[in-house]
Protein backbone atom coordinates (compact mmCIF):
# COMPACT_ATOMS: atom_id res chain seq x y z
CA UNK A 1 0.00 0.00 0.00
CA UNK A 2 1.92 3.02 -0.89
CA UNK A 3 2.08 6.26 1.19
CA UNK A 4 0.01 8.88 1.03
CA UNK A 5 1.14 12.32 1.19
CA UNK A 6 1.55 14.22 4.65
CA UNK A 7 -1.21 16.84 5.14
CA UNK A 8 -1.67 19.33 7.87
CA UNK A 9 -4.42 22.10 8.61
CA UNK A 10 -4.48 25.84 8.72
CA UNK A 11 -6.44 26.18 11.54
CA UNK A 12 -7.17 29.37 10.52
CA UNK A 13 -8.41 27.75 7.40
CA UNK A 14 -10.54 24.89 9.15
CA UNK A 15 -12.86 27.75 11.59
CA UNK A 16 -13.35 29.84 8.50
CA UNK A 17 -14.65 26.44 6.78
CA UNK A 18 -16.33 25.11 9.95
CA UNK A 19 -18.30 28.67 9.99
CA UNK A 20 -19.22 27.97 6.60
CA UNK A 21 -17.31 30.60 4.81
CA UNK A 22 -14.98 28.82 3.03
CA UNK A 23 -15.68 25.82 0.78
CA UNK A 24 -14.13 22.64 2.39
CA UNK A 25 -12.18 20.09 0.57
CA UNK A 26 -14.77 17.57 0.49
CA UNK A 27 -18.70 17.07 1.31
CA UNK A 28 -19.97 13.94 2.18
CA UNK A 29 -24.23 14.97 1.50
CA UNK A 30 -27.22 12.75 2.21
CA UNK A 31 -25.60 10.98 5.31
CA UNK A 32 -26.70 9.35 8.88
CA UNK A 33 -24.36 10.23 11.50
CA UNK A 34 -23.55 7.49 14.21
CA UNK A 35 -23.46 10.01 17.13
CA UNK A 36 -21.01 8.07 19.69
CA UNK A 37 -21.16 11.14 22.08
CA UNK A 38 -24.58 11.25 22.60
CA UNK A 39 -25.61 7.55 21.10
CA UNK A 40 -28.09 8.89 18.39
CA UNK A 41 -28.04 8.59 14.60
CA UNK A 42 -27.69 12.34 13.40
CA UNK A 43 -28.33 13.44 10.01
CA UNK A 44 -26.41 15.80 8.08
CA UNK A 45 -23.59 16.85 5.76
CA UNK A 46 -19.91 16.56 6.93
CA UNK A 47 -17.32 18.91 5.95
CA UNK A 48 -13.76 17.91 5.69
CA UNK A 49 -10.57 20.33 5.94
CA UNK A 50 -7.45 18.75 5.39
CA UNK A 51 -7.45 16.05 7.01
CA UNK A 52 -9.66 17.30 9.62
CA UNK A 53 -13.69 17.28 10.07
CA UNK A 54 -14.48 20.45 9.70
CA UNK A 55 -18.26 20.66 10.67
CA UNK A 56 -21.56 19.06 11.08
CA UNK A 57 -24.60 20.76 8.98
CA UNK A 58 -26.63 21.98 5.93
CA UNK A 59 -24.94 24.98 4.98
CA UNK A 60 -21.94 23.87 3.68
CA UNK A 61 -20.21 23.82 -0.21
CA UNK A 62 -16.48 22.12 -1.25
CA UNK A 63 -14.59 21.66 -4.04
CA UNK A 64 -15.63 17.67 -3.95
CA UNK A 65 -19.35 16.61 -2.79
CA UNK A 66 -19.91 12.56 -2.44
CA UNK A 67 -24.08 11.94 -2.02
CA UNK A 68 -23.83 8.92 0.44
CA UNK A 69 -27.28 8.24 -0.23
CA UNK A 70 -28.39 8.30 3.21
CA UNK A 71 -25.83 6.06 4.16
CA UNK A 72 -24.36 5.88 8.00
CA UNK A 73 -21.21 7.09 8.43
CA UNK A 74 -18.90 6.11 12.04
CA UNK A 75 -15.30 6.92 12.78
CA UNK A 76 -13.27 4.65 11.57
CA UNK A 77 -12.53 1.50 13.09
CA UNK A 78 -9.53 1.10 15.90
CA UNK A 79 -7.74 -2.24 16.79
CA UNK A 80 -6.73 -1.34 20.28
CA UNK A 81 -3.86 -3.81 20.83
CA UNK A 82 -2.67 -5.79 17.96
CA UNK A 83 0.92 -7.62 16.97
CA UNK A 84 1.32 -7.02 13.14
CA UNK A 85 4.22 -9.77 13.13
CA UNK A 86 1.67 -11.96 13.74
CA UNK A 87 -0.59 -11.26 10.22
CA UNK A 88 3.01 -12.90 9.46
CA UNK A 89 3.32 -9.51 6.93
CA UNK A 90 4.93 -6.24 7.02
CA UNK A 91 3.39 -3.05 7.99
CA UNK A 92 1.93 -2.13 4.32
CA UNK A 93 0.53 -5.54 3.71
CA UNK A 94 -1.12 -5.50 7.25
CA UNK A 95 -2.96 -2.01 6.11
CA UNK A 96 -3.76 -3.66 2.73
CA UNK A 97 -6.06 -5.93 4.63
CA UNK A 98 -7.17 -4.00 7.39
CA UNK A 99 -7.84 -0.27 5.91
CA UNK A 100 -10.65 -1.22 2.88
CA UNK A 101 -12.51 -2.81 6.16
CA UNK A 102 -12.65 0.30 8.04
CA UNK A 103 -9.85 -0.18 10.25
CA UNK A 104 -7.96 3.49 10.40
CA UNK A 105 -6.09 2.87 13.81
CA UNK A 106 -3.75 0.18 15.54
CA UNK A 107 -2.30 0.36 18.52
CA UNK A 108 0.45 -1.93 17.78
CA UNK A 109 2.83 -3.85 20.36
CA UNK A 110 6.11 -4.35 18.08
CA UNK A 111 7.30 -7.52 21.02
CA UNK A 112 7.78 -9.72 18.65
CA UNK A 113 10.59 -8.60 16.03
CA UNK A 114 12.17 -6.87 19.26
CA UNK A 115 12.35 -10.18 20.89
CA UNK A 116 14.12 -10.78 17.80
CA UNK A 117 16.05 -7.64 16.59
CA UNK A 118 15.52 -5.41 19.62
CA UNK A 119 15.18 -1.30 19.24
CA UNK A 120 16.20 -1.77 15.30
CA UNK A 121 13.74 -3.84 15.48
CA UNK A 122 10.94 -1.57 17.04
CA UNK A 123 12.27 1.41 14.56
CA UNK A 124 11.46 -1.03 11.77
CA UNK A 125 8.17 -1.09 12.30
CA UNK A 126 7.58 2.72 12.99
CA UNK A 127 9.12 3.38 10.08
CA UNK A 128 7.74 1.02 7.81
CA UNK A 129 4.34 2.55 9.00
CA UNK A 130 4.73 6.06 8.14
CA UNK A 131 2.26 7.30 5.71
CA UNK A 132 -0.15 4.44 5.42
CA UNK A 133 -4.04 5.14 5.45
CA UNK A 134 -3.58 2.98 9.08
CA UNK A 135 -2.38 5.43 11.30
CA UNK A 136 0.11 3.11 13.75
CA UNK A 137 0.20 4.11 17.48
CA UNK A 138 3.20 2.49 19.36
CA UNK A 139 3.32 0.87 22.38
CA UNK A 140 6.93 0.36 23.81
CA UNK A 141 7.15 -3.40 24.47
CA UNK A 142 7.72 -3.80 27.89
CA UNK A 143 8.62 -7.45 28.32
CA UNK A 144 11.76 -8.11 25.89
CA UNK A 145 12.51 -10.59 26.87
CA UNK A 146 9.25 -11.79 28.42
CA UNK A 147 10.99 -13.13 31.01
CA UNK A 148 14.39 -15.05 32.21
CA UNK A 149 12.94 -18.13 31.49
CA UNK A 150 13.37 -17.90 27.75
CA UNK A 151 16.06 -16.78 25.66
CA UNK A 152 15.47 -13.48 23.26
CA UNK A 153 17.61 -12.41 20.65
CA UNK A 154 17.75 -8.98 22.42
CA UNK A 155 16.40 -7.34 25.50
CA UNK A 156 15.36 -3.60 25.57
CA UNK A 157 15.61 -1.90 29.37
CA UNK A 158 14.29 1.08 30.32
CA UNK A 159 17.20 3.23 29.29
CA UNK A 160 16.01 1.82 25.42
CA UNK A 161 12.31 2.35 26.02
CA UNK A 162 12.51 6.03 26.79
CA UNK A 163 14.93 6.79 23.98
CA UNK A 164 12.31 5.05 22.27
CA UNK A 165 9.79 7.65 23.52
CA UNK A 166 11.66 10.42 23.16
CA UNK A 167 12.74 9.77 19.45
CA UNK A 168 9.65 8.79 18.18
CA UNK A 169 6.49 10.70 18.33
CA UNK A 170 4.46 7.72 17.53
CA UNK A 171 5.14 5.90 20.67
CA UNK A 172 2.33 6.61 23.04
CA UNK A 173 2.56 4.16 26.05
CA UNK A 174 3.92 0.94 27.56
CA UNK A 175 2.89 -2.17 26.03
CA UNK A 176 1.53 -5.21 27.67
CA UNK A 177 3.10 -5.66 31.05
CA UNK A 178 3.09 -9.75 30.77
CA UNK A 179 5.50 -10.28 33.86
CA UNK A 180 2.54 -10.25 36.00
CA UNK A 181 4.34 -11.96 38.55
CA UNK A 182 7.19 -9.20 38.58
CA UNK A 183 4.31 -6.52 38.61
CA UNK A 184 2.96 -8.02 41.65
CA UNK A 185 6.00 -8.98 43.84
CA UNK A 186 7.20 -4.96 43.34
CA UNK A 187 10.17 -6.42 40.46
CA UNK A 188 12.63 -3.29 40.50
CA UNK A 189 13.09 -3.55 36.87
CA UNK A 190 9.60 -4.01 35.86
CA UNK A 191 8.56 -0.69 38.56
CA UNK A 192 11.40 0.93 36.85
CA UNK A 193 9.68 0.77 33.33
CA UNK A 194 6.27 1.19 34.89
CA UNK A 195 7.34 4.43 36.84
CA UNK A 196 8.72 5.56 33.37
CA UNK A 197 5.85 5.55 31.46
CA UNK A 198 3.62 7.40 34.64
CA UNK A 199 0.67 9.71 33.15
CA UNK A 200 0.55 7.26 29.82
CA UNK A 201 -1.62 4.75 29.00
CA UNK A 202 0.28 1.06 30.11
CA UNK A 203 -1.39 -1.97 28.79
CA UNK A 204 -1.95 -5.08 30.93
CA UNK A 205 -1.48 -8.76 30.47
CA UNK A 206 -2.42 -10.74 33.52
CA UNK A 207 -4.55 -14.50 32.52
CA UNK A 208 -6.60 -15.47 35.94
CA UNK A 209 -4.96 -13.41 38.35
CA UNK A 210 -8.01 -12.38 40.72
CA UNK A 211 -8.29 -11.30 44.47
CA UNK A 212 -5.67 -9.36 46.16
CA UNK A 213 -2.68 -10.02 43.48
CA UNK A 214 -5.00 -8.42 41.05
CA UNK A 215 -5.49 -5.34 43.25
CA UNK A 216 -1.55 -5.33 43.36
CA UNK A 217 -1.09 -5.57 39.86
CA UNK A 218 -4.33 -2.74 39.11
CA UNK A 219 -1.96 -0.49 42.09
CA UNK A 220 1.26 -0.83 40.51
CA UNK A 221 -0.57 1.06 37.40
CA UNK A 222 -1.32 -1.23 35.08
CA UNK A 223 -4.68 0.36 33.13
CA UNK A 224 -6.38 -2.19 30.60
CA UNK A 225 -6.37 -6.00 30.17
CA UNK A 226 -6.70 -8.16 26.96
CA UNK A 227 -6.42 -11.74 28.62
CA UNK A 228 -10.07 -12.54 29.53
CA UNK A 229 -11.39 -15.91 28.87
CA UNK A 230 -14.71 -15.67 31.06
CA UNK A 231 -17.29 -13.17 32.07
CA UNK A 232 -16.57 -13.65 35.57
CA UNK A 233 -12.95 -12.75 35.24
CA UNK A 234 -13.16 -9.75 33.13
CA UNK A 235 -15.75 -8.77 35.42
CA UNK A 236 -13.48 -8.85 38.62
CA UNK A 237 -11.08 -6.97 36.46
CA UNK A 238 -13.28 -4.39 34.81
CA UNK A 239 -14.71 -3.57 38.55
CA UNK A 240 -11.03 -2.62 40.06
CA UNK A 241 -10.55 -0.23 37.29
CA UNK A 242 -9.25 -1.80 34.23
CA UNK A 243 -10.24 -1.47 30.58
CA UNK A 244 -11.32 -4.64 28.95
CA UNK A 245 -9.86 -5.21 25.51
CA UNK A 246 -12.37 -8.13 24.09
CA UNK A 247 -9.90 -10.04 21.74
CA UNK A 248 -10.71 -11.90 18.94
CA UNK A 249 -7.27 -13.69 17.47
CA UNK A 250 -6.85 -16.67 15.30
CA UNK A 251 -5.86 -18.68 18.23
CA UNK A 252 -7.43 -16.76 20.85
CA UNK A 253 -11.14 -16.42 20.46
CA UNK A 254 -12.58 -15.29 23.45
CA UNK A 255 -15.86 -12.86 21.82
CA UNK A 256 -18.42 -14.63 22.16
CA UNK A 257 -17.25 -15.79 25.70
CA UNK A 258 -17.23 -12.27 26.76
CA UNK A 259 -20.19 -10.36 24.67
CA UNK A 260 -22.46 -11.45 28.08
CA UNK A 261 -20.28 -9.58 29.84
CA UNK A 262 -21.26 -5.80 28.19
CA UNK A 263 -23.80 -4.20 29.60
CA UNK A 264 -25.06 -0.73 29.40
CA UNK A 265 -23.84 0.29 32.60
CA UNK A 266 -20.23 -0.77 31.41
CA UNK A 267 -20.32 -1.09 28.06
CA UNK A 268 -17.73 2.42 27.68
CA UNK A 269 -14.99 0.46 29.58
CA UNK A 270 -14.89 -2.28 27.13
CA UNK A 271 -12.63 -2.05 23.21
CA UNK A 272 -12.10 -4.14 20.81
CA UNK A 273 -8.47 -5.88 19.80
CA UNK A 274 -7.28 -9.17 17.43
CA UNK A 275 -4.35 -9.21 19.19
CA UNK A 276 -2.67 -12.19 17.23
CA UNK A 277 -4.54 -12.68 13.74
CA UNK A 278 -3.63 -14.43 10.38
CA UNK A 279 -4.08 -13.53 6.74
CA UNK A 280 -7.07 -15.62 6.05
CA UNK A 281 -8.63 -14.63 8.94
CA UNK A 282 -8.21 -11.00 7.93
CA UNK A 283 -8.79 -11.28 4.34
CA UNK A 284 -11.80 -13.47 5.02
CA UNK A 285 -13.94 -12.90 8.01
CA UNK A 286 -12.28 -9.39 9.02
CA UNK A 287 -10.88 -7.88 11.87
CA UNK A 288 -12.48 -5.41 14.16
CA UNK A 289 -15.19 -4.85 12.01
CA UNK A 290 -15.77 -8.79 12.16
CA UNK A 291 -15.87 -7.76 15.85
CA UNK A 292 -18.80 -5.17 15.62
CA UNK A 293 -20.65 -7.31 13.61
CA UNK A 294 -20.88 -10.32 16.00
CA UNK A 295 -21.34 -7.71 18.68
CA UNK A 296 -24.21 -6.64 17.54
CA UNK A 297 -25.68 -9.82 15.75
CA UNK A 298 -24.86 -11.29 19.74
CA UNK A 299 -27.50 -8.18 20.72
CA UNK A 300 -25.57 -5.16 21.60
CA UNK A 301 -26.94 -1.94 20.59
CA UNK A 302 -25.01 -1.01 17.32
CA UNK A 303 -23.70 2.36 18.38
CA UNK A 304 -22.62 0.96 21.63
CA UNK A 305 -20.55 -1.93 19.36
CA UNK A 306 -19.17 0.98 17.06
CA UNK A 307 -18.56 2.89 20.20
CA UNK A 308 -16.60 -0.02 21.57
CA UNK A 309 -14.56 -0.32 18.42
CA UNK A 310 -13.87 3.64 18.26
CA UNK A 311 -14.34 6.21 21.53
CA UNK A 312 -13.62 3.83 24.12
CA UNK A 313 -9.86 3.29 22.47
CA UNK A 314 -9.53 6.72 22.59
CA UNK A 315 -10.04 7.58 25.42
CA UNK A 316 -8.31 4.85 26.92
CA UNK A 317 -5.15 5.73 24.89
CA UNK A 318 -5.83 9.35 24.89
CA UNK A 319 -6.23 9.36 21.31
CA UNK A 320 -8.91 12.64 21.38
CA UNK A 321 -7.70 14.02 17.87
CA UNK A 322 -10.20 10.78 16.48
CA UNK A 323 -12.63 8.42 17.29
CA UNK A 324 -15.52 10.73 16.39
CA UNK A 325 -17.23 12.34 13.54
CA UNK A 326 -16.88 15.46 14.85
CA UNK A 327 -15.38 18.92 14.20
CA UNK A 328 -11.39 19.28 14.99
CA UNK A 329 -11.05 15.58 14.55
CA UNK A 330 -9.50 13.56 11.86
CA UNK A 331 -11.27 12.77 9.08
CA UNK A 332 -11.19 9.03 9.40
CA UNK A 333 -14.32 7.46 8.89
CA UNK A 334 -16.43 4.99 7.38
CA UNK A 335 -19.56 4.38 5.17
CA UNK A 336 -21.89 1.78 5.12
CA UNK A 337 -25.76 0.82 4.22
CA UNK A 338 -26.58 -1.48 7.25
CA UNK A 339 -26.54 -0.20 11.00
CA UNK A 340 -27.10 -4.10 12.46
CA UNK A 341 -24.52 -5.74 9.71
CA UNK A 342 -21.96 -3.01 8.82
CA UNK A 343 -19.32 -3.46 6.28
CA UNK A 344 -17.33 -0.53 4.66
CA UNK A 345 -18.48 0.76 1.27
CA UNK A 346 -16.23 3.78 1.66
CA UNK A 347 -13.25 4.07 3.92
CA UNK A 348 -11.88 8.09 4.48
CA UNK A 349 -8.67 8.66 5.70
CA UNK A 350 -7.46 11.40 6.96
CA UNK A 351 -9.86 13.17 4.56
CA UNK A 352 -8.87 11.29 1.51
CA UNK A 353 -11.05 8.34 0.44
CA UNK A 354 -8.47 5.09 0.73
CA UNK A 355 -10.93 2.21 -0.54
CA UNK A 356 -14.42 1.96 -1.71
CA UNK A 357 -16.31 -1.89 -1.52
CA UNK A 358 -13.79 -3.71 -0.38
CA UNK A 359 -10.93 -2.41 -2.58
CA UNK A 360 -7.94 -0.37 -1.97
CA UNK A 361 -7.68 3.20 -4.13
CA UNK A 362 -4.70 3.23 -2.89
CA UNK A 363 -1.90 1.57 -5.43
CA UNK A 364 -0.17 -1.28 -4.13
CA UNK A 365 3.80 -0.86 -2.94
CA UNK A 366 6.53 -2.49 -1.65
CA UNK A 367 8.15 -1.67 1.32
CA UNK A 368 11.55 -0.58 1.95
CA UNK A 369 13.69 -3.41 2.01
CA UNK A 370 14.46 -3.77 6.24
CA UNK A 371 18.23 -3.26 6.79
CA UNK A 372 20.14 -6.62 7.51
CA UNK A 373 19.86 -6.28 11.12
CA UNK A 374 15.82 -7.42 11.22
CA UNK A 375 16.17 -10.02 8.36
CA UNK A 376 15.60 -13.50 9.34
CA UNK A 377 18.23 -15.77 10.64
CA UNK A 378 18.90 -19.05 12.14
CA UNK A 379 22.37 -19.67 14.25
CA UNK A 380 21.85 -23.51 14.91
CA UNK A 381 24.56 -25.49 15.55
CA UNK A 382 22.74 -28.80 14.41
CA UNK A 383 25.81 -30.83 16.05
CA UNK A 384 24.44 -30.17 19.62
CA UNK A 385 21.03 -30.58 18.52
CA UNK A 386 19.37 -33.71 19.92
CA UNK A 387 15.61 -34.75 20.26
CA UNK A 388 16.68 -37.63 22.72
CA UNK A 389 14.74 -37.66 25.73
CA UNK A 390 15.93 -40.39 28.24
CA UNK A 391 13.63 -42.37 29.99
CA UNK A 392 14.07 -40.94 33.25
CA UNK A 393 10.40 -42.02 34.74
CA UNK A 394 7.40 -43.93 33.07
CA UNK A 395 5.43 -40.88 33.94
CA UNK A 396 5.69 -37.47 31.96
CA UNK A 397 4.33 -33.68 32.53
CA UNK A 398 2.78 -33.85 29.03
CA UNK A 399 1.47 -29.93 27.63
CA UNK A 400 -1.97 -30.33 26.98
CA UNK A 401 -3.22 -27.65 23.87
CA UNK A 402 -6.96 -26.48 23.82
CA UNK A 403 -8.33 -25.46 20.78
CA UNK A 404 -8.97 -21.88 20.28
CA UNK A 405 -7.24 -20.71 23.64
CA UNK A 406 -3.35 -20.03 24.39
CA UNK A 407 -3.81 -21.34 28.01
CA UNK A 408 -2.86 -24.81 27.97
CA UNK A 409 -3.13 -28.08 30.86
CA UNK A 410 -0.36 -30.11 32.60
CA UNK A 411 -1.32 -33.18 32.10
CA UNK A 412 0.70 -36.04 33.84
CA UNK A 413 0.31 -38.88 31.71
CA UNK A 414 1.96 -42.56 31.11
CA UNK A 415 4.14 -42.55 28.48
CA UNK A 416 5.94 -44.75 25.34
CA UNK A 417 9.03 -45.72 25.38
CA UNK A 418 11.81 -47.65 23.45
CA UNK A 419 15.19 -47.72 23.23
CA UNK A 420 15.42 -46.38 26.69
CA UNK A 421 13.79 -43.43 25.23
CA UNK A 422 10.00 -41.71 25.92
CA UNK A 423 8.91 -41.52 22.30
CA UNK A 424 5.54 -39.99 20.70
CA UNK A 425 2.89 -42.11 21.08
CA UNK A 426 0.17 -40.94 18.17
CA UNK A 427 -2.57 -43.63 19.40
CA UNK A 428 -2.82 -41.19 22.25
CA UNK A 429 -2.05 -38.23 20.22
CA UNK A 430 1.11 -37.95 22.37
CA UNK A 431 3.99 -35.54 20.22
CA UNK A 432 6.91 -34.53 20.93
CA UNK A 433 8.10 -30.66 20.77
CA UNK A 434 11.53 -28.96 21.05
CA UNK A 435 12.21 -25.51 21.22
CA UNK A 436 15.75 -24.95 19.66
CA UNK A 437 17.40 -21.65 20.81
CA UNK A 438 18.09 -19.52 17.24
CA UNK A 439 19.89 -15.97 18.35
CA UNK A 440 23.29 -16.65 19.21
CA UNK A 441 23.68 -20.29 18.59
CA UNK A 442 23.84 -21.44 22.21
CA UNK A 443 22.93 -24.87 21.18
CA UNK A 444 20.45 -24.90 23.79
CA UNK A 445 17.20 -27.54 23.16
CA UNK A 446 14.24 -27.60 25.17
CA UNK A 447 12.37 -31.21 24.94
CA UNK A 448 8.69 -32.09 25.83
CA UNK A 449 5.25 -33.63 24.98
CA UNK A 450 1.91 -32.37 23.87
CA UNK A 451 -1.04 -33.11 22.96
CA UNK A 452 -4.22 -31.80 21.14
CA UNK A 453 -1.95 -31.47 17.85
CA UNK A 454 -2.88 -34.60 16.24
CA UNK A 455 -0.28 -34.96 13.99
CA UNK A 456 0.14 -38.82 13.01
CA UNK A 457 3.28 -38.49 11.05
CA UNK A 458 5.70 -35.44 10.33
CA UNK A 459 6.24 -32.72 11.71
CA UNK A 460 5.69 -29.11 11.67
CA UNK A 461 8.34 -26.04 13.05
CA UNK A 462 8.88 -22.71 12.49
CA UNK A 463 10.48 -19.56 13.94
CA UNK A 464 6.95 -17.92 15.06
CA UNK A 465 7.00 -18.71 18.91
CA UNK A 466 6.06 -16.35 20.86
CA UNK A 467 7.63 -14.16 22.73
CA UNK A 468 11.49 -15.35 22.22
CA UNK A 469 10.49 -16.63 18.77
CA UNK A 470 13.26 -19.61 18.78
CA UNK A 471 12.56 -22.59 16.25
CA UNK A 472 10.13 -25.00 17.56
CA UNK A 473 9.09 -27.57 15.95
CA UNK A 474 6.05 -30.47 17.34
CA UNK A 475 6.83 -34.22 15.56
CA UNK A 476 5.83 -37.94 15.74
CA UNK A 477 9.29 -38.56 14.64
CA UNK A 478 13.03 -37.65 15.05
CA UNK A 479 13.68 -37.64 11.13
CA UNK A 480 10.26 -35.29 10.05
CA UNK A 481 11.65 -33.10 13.10
CA UNK A 482 15.00 -32.53 12.02
CA UNK A 483 13.92 -32.32 8.80
CA UNK A 484 11.57 -29.47 9.49
CA UNK A 485 14.56 -27.83 11.63
CA UNK A 486 16.92 -27.88 9.33
CA UNK A 487 14.48 -26.00 6.58
CA UNK A 488 13.56 -23.62 8.61
CA UNK A 489 16.98 -22.84 9.41
CA UNK A 490 18.18 -22.86 5.79
CA UNK A 491 15.13 -20.38 5.28
CA UNK A 492 16.66 -18.29 7.60
CA UNK A 493 13.12 -18.52 9.38
CA UNK A 494 9.51 -19.38 8.36
CA UNK A 495 7.09 -22.55 8.72
CA UNK A 496 7.69 -25.79 7.04
CA UNK A 497 5.98 -29.21 7.29
CA UNK A 498 8.07 -31.99 6.45
CA UNK A 499 7.22 -36.02 6.38
CA UNK A 500 10.28 -37.48 7.00
CA UNK A 501 12.93 -36.44 4.44
CA UNK A 502 10.64 -34.78 2.66
CA UNK A 503 9.45 -31.06 2.81
CA UNK A 504 5.38 -31.06 1.93
CA UNK A 505 5.06 -27.28 2.31
CA UNK A 506 6.75 -23.71 3.51
CA UNK A 507 6.69 -20.07 4.12
CA UNK A 508 9.85 -18.24 4.29
CA UNK A 509 9.47 -15.18 6.94
CA UNK A 510 12.85 -13.04 5.78
CA UNK A 511 11.98 -9.95 7.90
CA UNK A 512 13.11 -11.30 11.57
CA UNK A 513 11.80 -15.15 10.76
CA UNK A 514 8.95 -13.59 11.64
CA UNK A 515 7.11 -11.46 8.12
CA UNK A 516 7.20 -12.29 4.92
CA UNK A 517 7.68 -9.63 1.64
CA UNK A 518 4.94 -10.46 -0.20
CA UNK A 519 1.61 -9.32 -0.61
CA UNK A 520 -0.49 -10.56 1.79
CA UNK A 521 -2.85 -12.89 -0.29
CA UNK A 522 0.27 -14.82 -1.38
CA UNK A 523 1.09 -15.37 2.02
CA UNK A 524 -2.50 -16.21 2.79
CA UNK A 525 -2.28 -18.75 0.20
CA UNK A 526 1.53 -20.22 1.43
CA UNK A 527 -0.26 -20.78 5.06
CA UNK A 528 -3.22 -22.47 3.14
CA UNK A 529 -1.02 -25.15 1.68
CA UNK A 530 0.47 -25.56 5.30
CA UNK A 531 -2.39 -26.52 6.67
CA UNK A 532 -3.26 -28.57 4.18
CA UNK A 533 -0.24 -30.43 4.69
CA UNK A 534 -0.23 -30.56 8.50
CA UNK A 535 -4.33 -32.06 7.92
CA UNK A 536 -3.01 -34.51 5.91
CA UNK A 537 -0.38 -35.31 8.57
CA UNK A 538 -3.23 -35.90 10.36
CA UNK A 539 -3.77 -32.49 12.69
CA UNK A 540 -7.82 -31.57 12.90
CA UNK A 541 -6.90 -28.70 14.61
CA UNK A 542 -7.64 -25.33 12.66
CA UNK A 543 -4.19 -24.09 12.92
CA UNK A 544 -1.87 -25.92 14.73
CA UNK A 545 0.69 -23.53 13.61
CA UNK A 546 -0.87 -20.57 15.47
CA UNK A 547 -1.21 -23.17 18.33
CA UNK A 548 2.22 -24.05 18.33
CA UNK A 549 3.65 -20.55 18.45
CA UNK A 550 2.20 -20.25 21.91
CA UNK A 551 3.55 -23.73 22.94
CA UNK A 552 6.85 -21.91 24.11
CA UNK A 553 5.21 -18.67 25.78
CA UNK A 554 5.95 -18.85 29.64
CA UNK A 555 3.58 -15.92 30.59
CA UNK A 556 0.12 -17.87 29.99
CA UNK A 557 -0.60 -20.67 32.00
CA UNK A 558 -0.50 -23.60 32.65
CA UNK A 559 2.18 -25.61 31.25
CA UNK A 560 5.17 -24.00 28.78
CA UNK A 561 7.95 -24.86 26.95
CA UNK A 562 11.17 -22.35 26.32
CA UNK A 563 14.60 -23.41 25.11
CA UNK A 564 15.35 -23.64 29.02
CA UNK A 565 12.80 -26.26 29.90
CA UNK A 566 9.41 -26.99 30.83
CA UNK A 567 7.90 -24.44 32.46
CA UNK A 568 5.09 -24.34 35.15
CA UNK A 569 3.72 -21.05 34.87
CA UNK A 570 1.45 -20.74 37.63
CA UNK A 571 4.35 -21.26 40.07
CA UNK A 572 6.76 -19.32 37.50
CA UNK A 573 9.63 -22.04 38.02
CA UNK A 574 11.30 -24.84 35.55
CA UNK A 575 9.84 -28.49 36.46
CA UNK A 576 10.77 -31.89 35.48
CA UNK A 577 9.61 -33.10 32.53
CA UNK A 578 9.78 -36.88 33.75
CA UNK A 579 7.24 -37.64 36.90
Amino acid sequence: MSRLPARTFDPSHLLAVARAERPADLLLRNTRIVNVFSGEIESGDIAVCGDRIAGIGSRYRAAREIDCGGGFVAPGLIDAHVHIESSLCTPPQFARAVVPRGVTTAVIDPHEIANVAGVAGVVYMIESSRGLPLRVVVMASSCVPATPMGSAGSALTVEALLQLRQHFPEVLGLAEVMNFPGVISGDGAMRAKIDAFAGRPIDGHCPGVSGAVLNAYVAAGVGSDHECVSVDEAREKLSRGLYILIREATNARNLHALLPLVTPANARRICFCTDDRQPADLLGPGSIDMMVREAIGFGIDPVDAIRMATLNACEWFGLHDRGAVAPGRLADMIVFDDLRSPVARMVISGGEIVAEDGISKVDAMEGEKPKPAVRGRCQIDFRRVSFRVPAAASRARVIGSIEGQLITECRVLEMKSAGGELVSDMARDILKIAVIERHRGTGNVGLGFIQGIGLKRGAIAGTVAHDHHNLVVIGADDASMRAAVARVAAMGGGLCVADGGRILAELPLTVAGLMSEQPIERVRDDYDRLLAAAKQLGSKMADPFMAMSFMALEVIPVLKLTDQGLVDVTRFEFVDLCV
